[in-house]
């Protein structure tokens, strides 16, 4: 069974700074996609990052302003999401998933629901001004 456990996440003043961990078990890691949404209450579901773990290539969307970095420690089977200079607007649910097809970035970004992953529950980031 596949499955995804993030933490990390917490309340946070704006400007400040937070690291996401994402464990990950039950699948093979090093041949994935694994990626970081977020969703705040009354919005869509936003991706905010994704890497591939067979040769280590990143997408951001150019919203994030370079705020964000995704990485992973392979032999962990962990992905992190650093989170720099956090703004209210940051404030969200930020879950993690891994799609072991690897599908194209931007199929995963705008659309994740189209293609074949795994989520976690997610874990809860607030922003206060």
């Amino acid at each position: 069974e596949v499955r995804l456990v993030e933490s990390g996440g917490g309340l946070v003043q704006a400007g400040g700074s937070l690291r996401l961990s994402c464990v990950i078990s039950g699948s093979t890691f090093d041949t994935s996609t694994v990626a970081w949404f977020r969703q705040a209450p009354g919005k869509e579901r936003q991706g905010v990052s994704c890497l591939s773990t067979s040769n280590g290539m990143t997408h951001y969307p150019d919203s994030l302003e370079g705020r964000f970095t995704i990485s992973t420690d392979n032999a962990k089977k962990t992905v992190f999401l650093q989170m720099n200079n956090l703004k209210p607007e940051d404030s969200a649910l930020y879950t993690c998933a891994t799609f072991p097809s690897g599908p194209a970035f931007a199929l995963i970004m705008d659309y994740p629901s189209s293609v074949s992953g795994y989520w976690g529950n997610g874990t809860p980031v607030t922003v206060s001004s």
